[in-house]
């Protein structure tokens, strides 16, 4: 399926606060499993899922940077936090806290990832909200060729030498 004209509606829907959403992706990012915690949240039957790229719920408001972040740090074999905003079918919207991690064979190839996002914290939604939104203008200033590299520098900037993952676990947890 491919991702259709989705009219953004700005309304907000949420995972509940012992929901999980559960995906799995092969080496391309295509949907290989998806639970139903994460169909329902995002308005998708499980077979305009499967075979899809995970973009497919990427919210427009979500900087290429952070996407350019997770895939640099899946491919060194490291596991990924961070907030991220999706799209629903209908033009919702909901926050995850994401941790993704590659998915290997039992001879440690590495054959997918897979992704368990749950309901982040209010303080996460609202920092990575503003700071988001920053790094989503210097992209479009920067233009498409050079925008995630804007972005990543406004993102290191605003951390001060932090990692993303720990300002993202900080908020997440603390």
């Amino acid at each position: 399926m491919k991702k259709k004209n989705i009219v953004l509606t700005g309304r907000e829907v949420s995972l509940g606060a012992d929901e999980q959403i559960v995906s799995k992706t092969n080496l391309k990012g295509q949907i290989t499993y998806a639970n139903r915690a994460f169909m329902h949240l995002c308005d998708y039957a499980e077979n305009d899922l499967l075979g899809v790229q995970h973009n497919i719920v990427r919210h427009p408001d979500m900087p290429r940077a952070v996407f350019h972040m997770m895939w640099e740090t899946l491919q060194a074999g490291q596991e990924f936090f961070g907030f991220v905003k999706n799209l629903t079918a209908n033009g919702d919207h909901y926050w995850v806290f994401a941790n993704v991690t590659p998915d290997r064979e039992p001879g440690g190839e590495v054959v997918g990832y897979f992704s368990v996002r749950r309901r982040p914290s209010q303080r996460g939604v609202e920092a990575a909200g503003a700071l988001y939104a920053e790094m989503v203008a210097a992209e479009r200033q920067a233009g498409p060729a050079r925008a995630i590299e804007a972005s990543r520098a406004l993102l290191e900037e605003r951390l001060g030498g932090q990692s993303y993952e720990r300002f993202a676990l900080a908020l997440q947890l603390g």
